[in-house]
C-alpha cells in the first residue's frame, strides 16, 4: 500500500490532465472551466459549513471529558477533502468529495484509529498524561509512610520563596 501511494501521486497530473481532455470532449472548453471553479467554491463552502460543525461537536467531547481524537481525524480528512476540491482537477475533486461523505470518513478512522495516540493534556485533577499509549488501567503508585516525607529537602536547589 505504501508503494502505490508515491505512484499514484507521480501519476496524478497525468491522470488529472487526461480527464480534462474527456470531460473537455464532452462538453467543451467553457463548460470543463465552469466545473472547475465550480468545485473550487465548493471546497471552500464545505470546508466552512463542515468545520463549524466539527468544532462544536469538538467542543462537546472536551466538555463530556472525552478525548475528541475520533472528531480530530475527521477535521484533517474534512480539511484534505476540501484542499483536493479545491485543486483544479476531476479525479481529486471525486476523492474530495467521497472524503465529505461521513461514512467514507468512519472507514478512515477505523483504519487509523489503532495507529494513533492522543495525549490529553487537560486532565483533570492535576494528573498528568502518559507518554504512551493507554491499556485502560491507571498505573498506581503505593509508598510506604517511609517513602515520602513532606518536610522539604535542605540540600535541594528548588527552595520556596521567602
Amino acid at each position: 500500500m505504501r508503494s502505490f501511494i508515491p505512484l499514484f501521486l507521480l501519476a496524478l497530473p497525468f491522470l488529472e490532465i487526461a480527464g480534462f481532455i474527456v470531460v473537455g470532449s464532452e462538453i467543451g472548453v467553457l463548460p470543463t472551466l465552469g466545473l472547475i471553479i465550480l468545485s473550487m467554491f465548493v471546497g471552500v463552502f464545505l470546508l466552512r459549513f463542515q468545520g463549524f460543525g466539527l468544532i462544536q461537536r469538538i467542543r462537546q467531547e472536551a466538555a463530556a471529558g472525552r478525548t475528541p481524537g475520533r472528531e480530530l481525524v475527521h477535521g484533517v480528512m474534512l480539511f484534505i477533502a476540501a484542499l483536493l476540491l479545491i485543486i483544479p482537477g476531476f479525479i481529486t475533486d471525486i476523492i474530495g468529495l467521497l472524503l465529505f461523505i461521513p461514512a467514507i470518513r468512519e472507514i478512515g478512522w477505523r483504519l487509523v484509529s489503532d495507529r494513533i495516540v492522543v495525549v490529553d493534556g487537560m486532565r483533570r485533577g492535576g494528573a498528568r498524561p502518559s507518554a504512551g499509549p493507554s491499556n485502560g488501567r491507571d498505573r498506581v503508585i503505593d509508598l510506604n509512610p517511609d517513602d515520602y516525607n513532606s518536610d522539604p529537602n535542605p540540600r535541594s536547589p528548588w527552595k520556596p520563596d521567602e
